[in-house]
């Protein structure tokens, strides 16, 4: 079995210069967790989920630097608008970026997720164009049919 068996092709995808708002908006009215981030070519730049929202919006810690946060931020329903309007590429993962073709092996993108905790795999082509991408349980819920 190769990636193609498996990958879904309707991608949905943000541009490092959507702003959180707009990621949010196509998180939650797709319901999924990520996306890869594209240049105007398709060309895959980055990755972004969930978690990065979260991490992104999440107070500070107290301490010094809790007190700054606080002293300079205010209260997160007085920030969250301006957290919002931030540009993805601020986010996004930029480092490290794995993805895999089409014509891979099924077992090695497996053993890919699971080395590294990925929730999300992007399938690029040769030309590194993001063309669809594997989830977890994308993955799981196909083997259960192939199996049932």
């Amino acid at each position: 079995m190769q990636v193609r068996d498996f990958m879904i092709t309707n991608v949905f995808t943000v541009k490092p210069s959507n702003t959180v708002k707009d990621l949010l908006d196509i998180l939650n009215s797709n319901r999924i967790g990520g996306v890869p981030v594209v240049d105007d070519q398709r060309h895959l730049v980055g990755m972004v989920s969930d978690g990065d929202i979260l991490r992104y919006l999440a107070p500070k810690p107290p301490g010094i630097a809790g007190l700054v946060y606080v002293i300079e931020d205010g209260e997160m329903e007085d920030i969250l608008p301006e957290k919002l309007d931030t540009p993805v590429k601020e986010i996004m993962t930029k480092r490290n970026i794995l993805s895999v073709l089409p014509d891979q092996e099924f077992e090695e993108t497996i053993r890919i997720l699971s080395r590294h905790h990925f929730k999300k795999l992007p399938v690029v082509n040769r030309a590194g164009r993001v063309i669809g991408v594997l989830s977890r349980g994308d993955i799981i819920n196909n083997i259960f049919r192939k199996l049932g």
